[in-house]
């Protein structure tokens, strides 16, 4: 539905001599649920039911539960951050930025980082016994406990550069659909793509400096603005997105600066201004 205004969109300015190109997901024939699990789950009776049968009893007597049940954490867009080697089968590396971040400086330099060997470059997130594996896998499921240490550190999709070549080496696709197809009745860990990330690059990420990402806008008002100013990406992850009502007034205009008023379908748009 969106596709062809957003294709639109793009042709209407010059963004300093880049290229930009919106795909639609059935431009890439090898997305289908012979090949992608999550689209075979989204296929089953059993997850139509768990994701899409409204009960209100559920509503108003779980509502952690009811978070779990939303479908986005199946869509295949979420999921397409594991098929970056297929979709651009000519690229060596590549840089993954969210929807709902700000670039602030120029990332070129991520390039000249030593990858290691490592598939995945992102920004730690665990501080004290937060942001553990244990928060986000079940550790009381055998396979995961002899998978992963519970303690070790998490680390945050929203900018992440990844090595293609030493994925393809790694198998990393491979090992997602081995772990995605083990979850398929969510007994391993519950929503989301940030866990079968974790559990994919589980030996094969290399932590970034911590300013190349600053997290935690959507929610979190004791930012400060020197980590802000310094960082080279921020993010608006959780609820408080810099288009909505409520947005924190403090990190708005980090986004708003950016929205191109000229443009007369964007102001027709509600951004909460």
């Amino acid at each position: 539905m969106n596709l062809g205004a957003m294709q639109v969109m793009f042709k209407l300015k010059d963004y300093n001599g880049a290229h930009i190109e919106v795909k639609a997901v059935e431009d890439y024939t090898f997305l289908n649920s012979s090949y992608l699990p999550v689209l075979r789950q989204l296929e089953s009776a059993n997850l139509q039911k768990f994701y899409f049968e409204n009960k209100l009893e559920n509503a108003t007597k779980d509502t952690t539960n009811m978070k779990f049940r939303n479908p986005k954490y199946l869509s295949i867009l979420n999921h397409l951050r594991f098929y970056l080697p297929e979709m651009y089968p000519k690229l060596h590396r590549i840089l993954f930025l969210d929807d709902d971040i700000v670039v602030q400086k120029d990332l070129t330099g991520l390039w000249k980082i030593d990858m290691d060997g490592k598939v995945n470059g992102a920004v730690e997130t665990c501080f004290g016994s937060f942001h553990r594996y244990a928060q986000y896998m079940n550790f009381s499921h055998p396979l995961i406990k002899a998978k992963l240490n519970p303690k070790a550190c998490a680390w945050a999709y929203g900018m992440n550069f990844f090595d293609l070549d030493a994925w393809r080496r790694e198998k990393c696709t491979e090992e997602y659909h081995y772990w995605q197809n083990l979850n398929e009745n969510r007994t391993l860990w519950k929503l989301g793509t940030l866990p079968p990330g974790l559990i994919t690059f589980y030996s094969t990420t290399k932590p970034l400096e911590k300013s190349w990402h600053v997290l935690g806008l959507g929610y979190n008002p004791s930012i400060s603005m020197e980590e802000i100013n310094n960082a080279a990406v921020v993010h608006f992850n959780a609820n408080m997105k810099p288009w909505l009502g409520i947005a924190m007034n403090q990190f708005k205009p980090l986004w708003t600066k950016f929205v191109d008023y000229e443009l007369e379908f964007v102001q027709s748009c509600n951004f909460g201004l």
